[in-house]
């Protein structure tokens, strides 16, 4: 005949062992979170910090100092109104958006380089822009380059920036982005695209924005001087920084 005391006789082992099983679950689901926060953390750091440093190579649409003598007052890519307008500061603004945080950036004018890339001496004169270190690169010439017309001008353009692209791939393999020419040239871009693809860099055909007129500064307010006006206003700066944004791994 059952006795109630003979549940008490043989319910101790069984509890305790239940009670066991129940902690190890809790341990092993806690552990099993907290491995899971950890490595969503570090996605979401590693993420935030992909460029941390930029490089900005260009010309006067990059950045151009004033200059009283052609009516240029502004410090910052021509011909913006502003230097939070020009494509520069808006891919900033939106790598900064992206990232969470905002990445050290460089900006150098190479229009000496467009105008006379045989024979450029690339360590002496961009020295600054080799020892930044960028983790993405970013560059926007062309404009100023001679007409590349003959062969040997189309070979020694290609040269000169295929030389330049390799100095700044260097051994940190950054993230390079050659953009075209905003007053579209299809045999510089095309050379310029070479050079970008040879160096397993992403090429970014702006081309189409020269073709809309509102995208000249010259649309927006009037200029004294000719070289300004034609330069990409505030619309057509927002149409550079677009493409590049949108280009960017």
């Amino acid at each position: 005949m059952w006795d109630w005391r003979d549940w008490l006789r043989i319910t101790p082992p069984i509890l305790p062992s239940l009670m066991l099983s129940r902690a190890r679950f809790i341990q092993t689901s806690l552990l099993l979170m907290l491995a899971t926060v950890s490595s969503l953390q570090a996605e979401v750091g590693s993420a935030a910090t992909k460029y941390p440093k930029v490089l900005f190579l260009g010309n006067s649409i990059t950045k151009h100092g004033p200059s009283a003598k052609i009516d240029w007052l502004g410090n910052w890519g021509m011909a913006a109104t502003s230097e939070d307008k020009d494509y520069v500061h808006l891919v900033t603004q939106g790598l900064t958006k992206k990232q969470g945080i905002e990445p050290a950036i460089l900006i150098k004018n190479i229009s000496d380089f467009e105008r006379g890339y045989v024979g450029y001496s690339l360590e002496e004169k961009m020295a600054d822009a080799f020892s930044f270190q960028a983790d993405l690169i970013i560059i926007a010439i062309g404009e100023n380059v001679p007409a590349v017309t003959t062969d040997e001008a189309k070979t020694s353009f290609k040269a000169a920036v295929l030389k330049l692209l390799q100095k700044l791939k260097g051994p940190q393999n950054p993230t390079i982005l050659v953009r075209s020419c905003f007053w579209t040239d299809a045999a510089k871009n095309l050379i310029l695209k070479q050079a970008c693809e040879e160096v397993g860099g992403i090429f970014v055909d702006i081309s189409a924005l020269s073709k809309d007129e509102s995208n000249f500064a010259r649309s927006e307010r009037p200029y004294k001087h000719e070289g300004v006006a034609k330069h990409p206003g505030n619309k057509g700066m927002q149409g550079i920084a677009e493409a590049i944004l949108a280009a960017i791994p």
